[in-house]
This record gives C-alpha cells, sequence and structure tokens, in this order.
C-alpha cells in the first residue's frame, strides 16, 4: 500500500509517518489496512484478529449494516461484502437473499457480521433469532456459519464465544 505521508520500514508490516497525518487521514490507512487483511485468500486463522478488522470497518456507521465474510473449506476468505443496510437500531435481513449471495460466492462457510451504532456489541434477542434463522437456511445448502460477530464502538460479541452457535 502506498500513502504520500507513509514509508515502509525495514521489518517486514510496519511503516513511518513522515509528515503530519490528520486522525480523519490515518482512520483512512487503517481501514485500507484492515479490508487488505479481508481480501481474497486471507486465511482467517485468529479469530480474534478478524474482530479488530471488523471493527475499524463497521463501527463508524451512524445505521445498522448487516455484512458477510464468505469464506472457502479452509476458511480462506472469498469476499467481505455488505449486504443490508436498516436505521439506527435495525436491519431487516432476508436469510434468501444471504444463501444466494453464498451460493453465488461459492462459499463453504461464513461469518456473518453486523454493527450496533449506539456502540454496545452485546447481541440482542433479534440477533439471535436472525442468527438462528440464518444458520438453518444456510445448513440447508451446506454452508457454515462459524460465526456471528456484533460490532461497536465498545467492542466485539462473538457468537460463537458466547456460546450462542
Amino acid at each position: 500500500m502506498t500513502h504520500p505521508k507513509l514509508v515502509a520500514g525495514e521489518v517486514a508490516g510496519t511503516y513511518y509517518v513522515i509528515d503530519a497525518v490528520t486522525e480523519g487521514e490515518l482512520l483512512q490507512i487503517a481501514k485500507r489496512f484492515a479490508k487488505r487483511k479481508l481480501a481474497r485468500g486471507r486465511k482467517i486463522t485468529q479469530p480474534a484478529l478478524a474482530f479488530e478488522y471488523l471493527q475499524l470497518l463497521m463501527q463508524d456507521y451512524e445505521h445498522e449494516v448487516f455484512s458477510a465474510l464468505f469464506l472457502d473449506n479452509r476458511h480462506r476468505v472469498i469476499r467481505f461484502e455488505e449486504l443490508f443496510r436498516g436505521t439506527i437500531d435495525s436491519a431487516s435481513v432476508y436469510p434468501r437473499e444471504v444463501v444466494k449471495q453464498a451460493l453465488a460466492c461459492n462459499a463453504a462457510a461464513v461469518i456473518l457480521v453486523h454493527n450496533h451504532p449506539a456502540g454496545d456489541p452485546e447481541p440482542s434477542d433479534a440477533d439471535r433469532r436472525i442468527t438462528q434463522r440464518l444458520k438453518d437456511a444456510l445448513g440447508l445448502v451446506d454452508i457454515r456459519v462459524i460465526d456471528h460477530v456484533v460490532v461497536g464502538s465498545e467492542g466485539c460479541a462473538s457468537f460463537a464465544e458466547l456460546g450462542y452457535l
């Protein structure tokens, strides 16, 4: 990645800021790095790192956004895609459309992701219900739901870690 205010460091994955950078510019740079970490072919080996990238990409929305990270059978990223946009406290999610997109990507597994604009990542009852509906629908076509991550400015909540999946 090239940016006029960054210079690659001697150690792989390190950079030096060589000019004043605004907070907004720094966030844009960080989001570009996060997108690269979730790019096609990247293997999701450490879920906690994926959560950091997802939080960075989704925490600033003022409305709910429901996305999915489509994975192959080795948990390598096929695509990260925004699927539905909602209001400040909800988004309509249609299992049929999620299944359709997962099949179009030839996904073997998915990590569902959505944000809570209010900041608290605690899953709601509605979050649990839609997750179960999606798990059931995707299961009919042999696509595994590995996790559902709820992103908030206060952190991320993982359905898998909470024992909801």
